[in-house]
């Protein structure tokens, strides 16, 4: 195993995706929290199959709210089930820009992800990295009286507040009513080691009990400082790449390519959580 980065992050050796060890992985997602393994991708049954080892599948938010059925499956890129290419022009296309902002997959939902599992099959010769932070390190900067008052602190999530930047049209009335706003902590603990970090992001809309200016302040404050680039491991994608991080305590965002020019299809699933986060 090679660490990647001086805050998180660890290399394993290739090797596929049937054939990794789950204890070894389990460990490293609570140690590093970014798993990277490249050569595993075999295909979605070989994906799903390694998803359901580690949990139940989260299904696919937006085919959920939009056509209400279970999907586990996303595709991250502009390649279509047909194979045809979706241009910087295309409604999805645009829609997935959201995912260029710094955020925790799923944090909007009562019970959050608990990690990704992003398989790579075709990626663009330029652009189309993706960009991860650890929130808990973030939280190890912190002052020790500052953290004291972040603690108790509760975040109101809520996915048309993010997603509206971006793509005020693309969210249908039934997708933005399955998603309505959810209270996260603020501050969350791993439960294999009592790691503290930060949960924030580009859906944490304010803090609860608080006046909406301040929570933007200290919010963007927050994600100001954990985001610098000394802070930033970039993912630099190659065809058959998996990477599995902890959406508990890593923020993560692309980093934009051109879509008019490259193909990108990504395969995602998710793990889900195991609660909601005020019950930790």
């Amino acid at each position: 195993m090679t660490p990647l980065h001086p805050e998180f992050g660890a290399r394993l050796d290739s090797r596929p995706i049937s054939g990794l060890d789950m204890d070894e992985v389990r460990a490293a997602i609570d140690r590093y929290s970014f798993v990277y393994v490249p050569g595993a991708a075999e295909g979605d049954e070989a994906h799903l199959a390694f998803t359901r080892k580690l949990g139940e599948p989260e299904p696919n938010h937006v085919v959920l709210g939009q056509e209400g059925r279970i999907e586990y499956f996303g595709t991250i890129g502009n390649v279509q089930p047909d194979g045809s290419v979706a241009g910087s022009a295309h409604k999805r296309t645009i829609f997935q820009t959201g995912n260029n902002m710094w955020h925790s997959d799923s944090s909007f939902r009562a019970v959050p992800s608990f990690v990704s599992i992003m398989c790579a099959y075709e990626v663009p010769d330029e652009g189309g990295e993706t960009l991860f932070v650890s929130q808990r390190a973030a939280w190890e900067r912190i002052e020790e009286d500052e953290q004291e008052r972040l603690a108790p602190q509760v975040c109101i999530h809520d996915y048309v507040f993010s997603r509206s930047k971006v793509a005020p049209d693309a969210v249908t009335s039934s997708h933005a009513a399955s998603l309505p706003p959810v209270r996260q902590r603020l501050v969350r603990r791993n439960p294999g080691n009592g790691a503290r970090n930060l949960y924030i992001g580009s859906h944490a809309r304010e803090i609860e009990g608080w006046e909406f200016e301040d929570s933007r302040a200290l919010l963007d404050g927050l994600l100001e400082e954990m985001t610098a680039d000394e802070h930033v491991l970039s993912h630099r994608w190659q065809p058959g790449d998996l990477v599995i991080w902890d959406n508990r305590c890593l923020l993560h965002r692309g980093a934009g390519y051109d879509a008019d020019r490259y193909r990108r299809r990504m395969r995602q699933t998710r793990v889900t959580g195991a609660g909601p986060t005020l019950e930790e």
